[in-house]
């Protein structure tokens, strides 16, 4: 009885929503259900159900319905697919000027985050919806640090994206470069989830100006297997899976009637790389193991252990006495150095160049990056290196409006300039340089496609190296202050320096939300010890 009383009761709620507005003016009846939208989720669907109804019905139309369109493409089969393409258009006379930004990072947000939205609507396209704080990432892996601390979303970073009708940040990635008719091409994000039923659908995007700051990849010298078992640390899913992998590890090796063998394998932990990002995450890691592991997991304690592989020097980067400042400090943590080349890796261990034999339960690799299969794919001018090639305004040269800025570009050899490397300093820098310019060639009049070409280009970007860090564990810590290898300057470790270099980047966390957060963790941590639960 009360089903009926409810279906009565919608039935007549939205007959009455449709008939004042076709009473009081000429509207069409399809746009009636709008006021519907202040209702309760559950009122709200069953009142679209009821007022579709009676749309249809002959007293309310007097033309057949329109089909339906669904919001997820369909495939043939009942699965869905990209049944058409779809853009963003050129922007026209009165719109502002368009800034199309492939990618996330430091770069690109840096760009968004300084240009002047009263001159430009932005578009980011990105396979993420955040920016990474790189420098505390290895933090996260251990727990000594929640992952949201050094995720920041877009729309934090540049308020427009979220407000501005005209702005947008697209969860996709970009697939070419149409640079002729000022056009990106892209395809949609899917979920491993729905893969099986919905098609990363293609869209196309509009430019007046495009920045390319798509980033670069792992390096990992076409050494068979690394891809497949290795973890790289450049993203939060990394540092995630990293977190998991090493916790389960943990709790597999106290299972009863695993060998002494496979419970050393499972806890020896390798790192292959000795550059900032190796090195720090193996001082986290050992630190770990000496404040938490030791007293949590007491039973296998005396199995889990540290290898830092590299094929030179660590911290090749850094002062001669600090590197050995690091790699005493790395030593006393029970960190074993290892200087070798790995040839081969293969599920639980990995083969180095003189024949050696290294299992391992988790292996990280940090050896650095290079352009990416996007960066090489697309036809414009390379850098050494494969790089996007670009002058010293950070335009690439021989197409209009476009530029690259961050680890996917680099000078051209003709630009008479080193290629930078690649840091986290170099591309925030880049990206503010680039702001700045843009900024200025709309307030000349250059905001539009094509229309900047004879407008002077002003000062030429000039970078100055301020420094290096990097945490070697146990409130332990190394400052070069140095310009350059070859130059002098102030550099120091130890407590000091790790009270300097925690204080550099709580201040350079974008936000203060993520500076409340980052700044928490490191309190619960000192006080609690680590988060070790497996989610």
């Amino acid at each position: 009885m009360w089903r009926k009383n409810m279906s009565s009761l919608l039935r007549a709620s939205a007959k009455a929503a449709i008939l004042q507005p076709l009473q009081s003016s000429s509207i069409n009846p399809a746009s009636a259900i709008t006021p519907f939208n202040a209702c309760h989720p559950f009122l709200r669907t069953s009142l679209k159900q009821c007022s579709m109804t009676l749309l249809h019905s002959r007293e309310y139309s007097s033309s057949p319905a329109p089909e339906a369109k669904s919001e997820v493409p369909i495939k043939s089969d009942g699965q869905a697919v990209a049944s058409r393409e779809h853009q963003l258009g050129p922007t026209k006379s009165g719109d502002k000027p368009r800034v199309v930004v492939l990618g996330s990072g430091w770069a690109g947000c840096r760009l968004m985050k300084e240009l002047d939205t009263q001159l430009y609507d932005i578009v980011c396209i990105s396979a993420r919806n955040h920016m990474v704080f790189t420098p505390l990432l290895a933090s996260t892996c251990v727990g000594t640090l929640e992952f949201r601390s050094v995720a920041e979303p877009l729309r934090t970073i540049q308020p427009a994206i979220g407000k501005a009708s005209s702005s947008y940040a697209f969860l996709a990635q970009c697939t070419g470069v149409d640079t002729q008719n000022h056009e990106v091409h892209c395809e949609a994000i899917v979920e491993d989830r729905i893969k099986d039923r919905v098609s990363n659908w293609p869209f196309k995007v509009a430019y007046d100006k495009l920045v390319i700051a798509t980033g670069a990849q792992a390096v990992t010298f076409g050494i068979k297997g690394v891809e497949e078992n290795a973890i790289f640390l450049r993203e939060v899913a990394h540092a995630r899976d990293i977190r998991s992998r090493l916790l389960y590890n943990l709790m597999a090796s106290d299972t009863p009637g695993i060998t002494e063998e496979e419970k050393s394998r499972l806890l020896h932990c390798v790192v292959v790389g000795g550059g900032p990002t190796g090195v720090e995450f193996s001082g986290e890691l050992s630190d770990f193991i000496h404040r938490d592991v030791y007293f949590k997991y007491s039973h296998v304690k005396n199995y889990i252990h540290v290898t830092l592989i590299e094929a030179n020097e660590i911290l090749s980067s850094f002062d001669m006495r600090l590197r050995e400042y690091a790699v005493r400090q790395l030593t006393k943590a029970g960190v074993r150095l290892v200087r070798g080349v790995v040839k081969d890796v293969e599920p639980g261990k990995l083969v180095l160049s003189d024949g050696s034999v290294v299992p391992y339960g988790l292996l990280v690799w940090s050896t650095g990056v290079g352009a990416s299969k996007f960066v090489r794919s697309l036809q414009l001018e390379k850098s050494p290196g494969g790089r996007i090639g670009v002058d010293e305004w950070l335009q690439v040269p021989g197409v209009e409006d476009v530029y690259s800025i961050g680890d996917c570009s680099g000078y051209l050899p003709k630009t008479g300039k080193h290629v930078l490397p690649a840091l986290a300093q170099v591309a925030e820098r880049q990206g503010k340089y680039l702001a700045k310019t843009l900024n200025g060639i709309a307030k000349a009049g250059g905001g539009r496609a094509g229309s900047a070409s004879d407008l002077p280009k002003g000062d030429p970007f000039e970078y100055h190296h301020l420094g290096s860090m990097a945490s070697v564990g146990r409130f332990k810590a190394l400052v070069d202050l140095r310009e350059s290898k070859e130059s002098k300057g102030v550099s120091w470790a130890g407590f000091v320096s790790w009270l300097v270099w925690r204080s550099a980047y709580l201040t350079r966390v974008m936000s203060w939300r993520n500076r409340f957060y980052v700044a928490t963790n490191w309190a619960t941590t000192f006080v609690f010890g680590r988060d070790i639960s497996r989610l």
